[in-house]
């Protein structure tokens, strides 16, 4: 067989000619956060690409880099102290443009109280629950230099999104114990000694959050609060705790405007929903509510303090074996007004207090009365059904002695007790003013007709 052979100054040419096409092939790997949370890597060539879609047909997809909290030293046994990990995932997070702070599935996160500060320079950033993250067990637990009204803190933050299928357990028991409680004491009496229990989430001036799918359970205090926050979509949430827990509101906004509360289940030992002051613009659909204390607005003017609420919408939602159901209650002696809110579409069972306006709010039963009251007026209550729980009127509306309730609409209201054969009492009304568009069941003859002789409220409310 003949040999090949081949000058040597070709075979140099053919060598640099595949050390060309070599250099030229670069492999990029790149964190790409999708259904599978996983490391995608591609490998491009920049000799021969593929020729690329249409414009029209390109679909746009972001790609985000992937800050695990296990890259940055977290255990995630349920005991070790992960706090540094997550601070420093957060702070490496909060510098990308596109980032997503995963807590991962299958692991256990044990969090000191900590703020996770902005502003970032992240547009969407994604804090992804999968995992459990939870707080020191109780107050004996907890560091004593730090304080104990919060837990975990999101401080000037804009267009965050938390989510995830994972769980935030707040350990709430010890709290609930502790003995200034009001279950602890003789007849709800409180006794003496340190009452301060964490919120368990709380947003604090910020805007354009997204809080969705996650599940909380036994929040020492409130499970998720927002103060001084705009544009609030909460969605799809599961939040549980005891139904004698004290203090354990579901979701507590104040001082926060543009806020959607949707599609999710809550039970605790107090508010579902409660909505503070200086808030507005506030849709609430499609809540499952109780066992709890139903949906409040309120408590307002405490300490004589100026509170206004304004433009609340409550719609398609379920108040089940609850002390309460949709609610405003005001202290005496404070002002301002709460106007244009509207109920509807909301079924009962078995409610203690359905429909209820209490202007005389007191926690120790031993308050003085006042002449200055919150204004309340332009209330409508609709398609209000179910059966309510005997011990209590179906409705009750008691209004401040020198300011009036104005400007409530009933219709369509039926309720029912939910004890066959026991003694109803009938709505009780005190210096309210309103219409009822369609008689109710049972019927209320106590509302009075509004006349040109009634306080004009909306001048109040202004």
């Amino acid at each position: 067989m003949a040999k090949l052979t081949m000058p040597f100054h070709q075979v140099l040419q053919l060598l640099f000619f595949i050390f060309s096409c070599l250099f030229f092939v670069t492999i990029q790997s790149r964190h790409h956060y999708g259904h599978s949370e996983q490391e995608q890597f591609h490998i491009v060539s920049h000799v021969s690409l593929p020729p690329s879609l249409a414009p029209e047909a390109a679909v746009a997809r972001p790609s985000y880099s992937v800050f695990n909290v296990l890259d940055f030293g977290a255990v995630g046994d349920g005991v070790t102290d992960d706090t540094q990990a997550f601070k420093l995932a957060w702070d490496m997070a909060c510098q990308i443009k596109s980032a997503v702070l995963l807590v991962p599935d299958g692991y256990s996160f044990m969090l000191q109280s900590t703020i996770f500060a902005g502003p970032c320079k992240t547009v969407g950033l994604v804090f992804r629950i999968d995992g459990i993250i939870m707080p020191p067990d109780g107050p004996d637990s907890w560091p004593r230099n730090i304080s104990k009204r919060q837990w975990l803190v999101f401080y000037r933050i804009n267009g965050m999104s938390m989510q995830g299928g994972g769980l935030v357990d707040g350990k709430g028991e010890n709290w609930w114990n502790l003995p200034c409680k009001p279950h602890k004491g003789v007849n709800g009496t409180t006794m003496s000694g340190p009452c301060d229990s964490p919120v368990a989430i709380r947003f604090f001036m910020s805007s354009n959050l997204t809080v969705k799918g996650l599940k909380i359970k036994n929040g020492p205090q409130f499970h998720f609060r927002f103060d001084a926050c705009h544009g609030v979509r909460v969605e799809s949430l599961t939040i549980k705790a005891p139904a004698q827990s004290p203090n354990t509101d579901g979701i507590h906004i104040e001082n926060t405007n543009n806020v959607q509360i949707y599609n999710s289940i809550i039970s605790n030992g107090d508010d579902c929903i409660s909505i503070g002051a200086g808030c507005y613009d506030v849709d609430i659909n499609n809540i499952t509510c109780g066992p709890s204390h139903g949906i409040s607005i309120g408590s307002l003017g405490i300490n004589k303090s100026r509170a206004c609420v304004s433009n609340i919408s409550v719609s398609d939602s379920v108040i089940q074996h609850s002390n309460n159901g949709i609610r405003i209650k005001t202290w005496q002696g404070g002002s301002g007004c709460v106007s244009k809110v509207e109920f509807s579409n909301i079924h009962m069972e078995a409610v203690r207090n359905p429909i209820i306006i209490d202007q005389y709010y007191c926690l120790t039963k031993n308050c003085s009365n006042q002449t200055s009251a919150v204004v309340i007026n332009d209330i409508s209550y609709s398609n209000i059904k179910g059966s309510f729980d005997v011990r209590s009127p179906p409705m009750s509306f008691a209004c401040s002695d020198s300011i009036p309730c104005t400007n409530l609409k009933l219709t369509q209201v039926e309720l029912l007790p939910a004890a066959k054969g026991r003694t109803v009492a009938n709505p009780f009304c005190w210096n309210a003013y309103g219409t009822v568009l369609k008689q109710t069941i049972p019927p209320i003859y106590c509302l009075m007709e509004e006349t040109n002789a009634t306080i004009d409220n909306t001048l109040l409310c202004g």
